[in-house]
């Protein structure tokens, strides 16, 4: 392939701001109102049964739409869907804020998961059409990797502080200003190339087989968690999704212009991204649902303390993201950081199955959270640059929502997943030990703690497999040194060199860049 000079953009580094703001609101908004939900519920008098919609409505319009979203940004132009996103998310925000009953809360957030739908794949796929060359991307992808893995644990602090100083409907109301900020950036700074536009037409079949298929994907194990896996409810929504999704590959391979073009998931790297990406993510979800109960039920913490608690992971996520893996990203292939790094969380998360009722914080959970921040920064970089590179900037959207659809269904999983198995546990540990507890209190305190330690386990295993995963399928040399020419026939030179016979137009590539 011929050596192309992309046009830099001499305000991508501006651009990179308010792109990392947008990421960080969508990023946070999944765990602050984790924080605010007990209040919420009280104030506005939502049933037992009802609290969880708060979260599943966001979880199924952000998951169920994601694929839409990448494709609309990709036929609208990922700036416009960027800024339409923003608005849409604020004013949704300001209606949950507002609220004054349950369902007019459960309509906001689900309002938010479709916004949220549009601006994070245009978000990611922005930066990948802005950042092409590779020392850039490198540094680039290393912020955005520390914001998106970080941004779940400054929601929990951001959540604690408003609900215990200020009001549960700030963690509505604070999206505002961010939106306000990232939008009005946006209009000012960010530009995108012209040539990354796909103006073929959109594929409403591929839309409504997704869309169908990754809601019942995801309210599928949403059920499983209070009716049970063998629940008829449950299985039939998964045979469901199975028969949707199944569909939606066939047309996909079928029609001339699909919502998700099969080469950008069937190219072995980003595969790999994919999958270990979306595992890694089932572990992290349940660790941060157990470890808050953990430190504000068992350790007794406050909400903002216990928000305070995970500092020390964002700090190893950072650093992992910008000091270890935007550095080595272009000198290291990306499985020699992503599987490692996955190696060193999965220690992190070992360390935090010895919790207990009297376990020490600075001896075992902090060492653990350092550990894991650390290990899920190092792979998140490359993972986040490695889904979106070497696409054509026709499919960078697409692609973008593939990462996105990847983290959201693996939350929706890990979710459902570890919680179902920490409560088996804690039933099994409580009617095993009634007889001989000293006190009813006792007990139920020491059945929690085994049921979160039982999961986390599973946890230490699903980040082992992530690591196996991605030490396994991605193949692909380091970001940043020889040419496309150069890289194994499974990668994406070989991919490149079928779309450019096939005339399907340039590539977003870095001219010396392995992929």
């Amino acid at each position: 392939m011929s050596e192309t000079v992309p046009h830099v953009d001499p305000r991508r580094w501006k651009a990179l701001i308010f792109i990392a703001l947008a990421q960080l609101m969508v990023v946070l908004d999944a765990t602050i109102v984790n924080i605010a939900l007990p209040s919420a519920q009280k104030a506005l008098g939502i049933t037992d049964a009802n609290r969880q919609w708060v979260i599943t409505a966001y979880a199924l319009a952000f998951g169920g739409l994601l694929l839409f979203g990448g494709r609309v940004a990709d036929l609208w132009g990922r700036k416009r869907t960027f800024i339409i996103g923003l608005i849409g998310f604020a004013a949704a925000s300001a209606l949950g804020g507002a609220a004054v009953n349950q369902g007019m809360l459960l309509g906001a957030r689900a309002l938010q998961g479709v916004f949220g739908a549009l601006l994070a794949p245009a978000a990611l796929s922005l930066l990948a059409v802005t950042f092409t060359e590779a020392r850039e991307r490198a540094k680039a992808f290393g912020i955005f990797g520390a914001i998106a893995g970080g941004g779940g644990a400054v929601g929990l602090i951001l959540g604690g502080l408003l609900t215990e100083y200020m009001n549960w409907r700030w963690t509505f109301f604070v999206n505002i200003p961010f939106a306000a900020v990232a939008a009005t950036g946006a209009v000012l700074v960010i530009r995108e190339p012209a040539e990354g536009r796909n103006p073929s037409r959109l594929d409403v079949p591929g839309v409504i087989l997704a869309t169908l298929g990754l809601v019942s994907l995801v309210y599928g194990f949403t059920r499983a968690e209070s009716d049970g896996w063998l629940a008829g409810p449950t299985l039939g929504l998964f045979v469901a999704a199975a028969v949707l999704l199944l569909a939606f590959v066939l047309v996909e391979s079928k029609v001339k212009a699909p919502l998700l073009p099969l080469r950008v998931v069937a190219e072995r790297n980003r595969g790999g991204v994919y999958a270990s990406l979306g595992l890694a993510i089932i572990g992290m979800f349940g660790l941060f649902l157990f470890l808050t109960y953990y430190l504000q039920i068992v350790k007794g913490y406050s909400p903002v303390t216990t928000g305070l608690a995970f500092l020390p992971m964002i700090a190893g996520m950072i650093t992992g993201s910008t000091q270890i893996g935007a550095r080595l990203m272009t000198r290291v292939r990306p499985r020699l950081l992503m599987a490692p790094g996955f190696v060193v969380a999965a220690t992190g998360m070992l360390v935090l199955t010895q919790i207990d009722l009297d376990t020490s914080y600075p001896a075992l959970i902090l060492p653990g959270f350092l550990l894991l921040g650390l290990g899920m920064g190092t792979a998140f970089m490359p993972a986040m640059s490695l889904a979106t590179h070497g696409v054509q900037p026709r499919d960078a959207g697409v692609a973008s929502a593939m990462v996105n659809t990847s983290q959201q269904v693996g939350g929706a999983i890990g979710t459902a997943l570890l919680n179902t198995i920490a409560a088996s546990a804690t039933t099994a540990y409580a009617t095993a030990h009634a007889a001989g507890a000293p006190s009813r209190q006792l007990l139920k305190l020491q059945s929690m703690v085994h049921g979160y330690t039982t999961a986390i386990w599973w946890a230490v295993g699903i980040l082992v497999l992530a690591a196996a995963i991605a030490f396994v399928f991605i193949t692909t040399g380091h970001q940043g040194g020889a040419s496309p020419a150069a890289s194994s026939g499974d990668g994406a030179g070989a991919d490149a060199g079928a779309d450019a016979a096939a005339g399907e137009g340039p590539e977003v590539q870095v001219p010396v860049m392995v992929h």
